[in-house]
């Protein structure tokens, strides 16, 4: 069985779980609309590139979809960061989804580097 803080699969897949729980209780308007829209995006994406990765034809396959991890984590900091500024009130909520995002972009910086070898 595998250790669940270190399953990435289920680790990714969470993280988007969550952020939606979190997003559908922002209020939608002409600010924050596009926010959620990148948002439900980028945080989803992060997890279906992983399983892609996961499943990859090749080693460069694998690099390629781990960068796009890599890229779309960042994309979520960006973006928790600009609904922290938006809803201050769930300033704390954010901030759990923002760090996750960047302990995420991290480890996939990581595999990154070492792959690039």
């Amino acid at each position: 069985m595998k250790n669940k803080k270190y399953d990435l699969e289920e680790r990714t897949a969470k993280f988007g779980e969550n952020s939606i729980e979190l997003i559908k209780t922002v209020p939608q308007n002409i600010i924050t609309r596009p926010i959620i829209n990148q948002l439900i995006k980028c945080t989803t994406s992060v997890g279906a590139n992983f399983c892609e990765a996961d499943d990859a034809e090749s080693p460069r396959d694998f690099k390629h979809k781990i960068g796009i991890c890599k890229k779309e984590s960042r994309e979520c900091k960006h973006f928790f960061r600009m609904l922290a500024k938006i809803l201050p009130e769930k300033k704390k909520e954010i901030a759990v989804l923002w760090l996750e995002a960047k302990e995420l972009n991290l480890i996939f910086n990581s595999i990154f580097k070492k792959v690039k070898k």
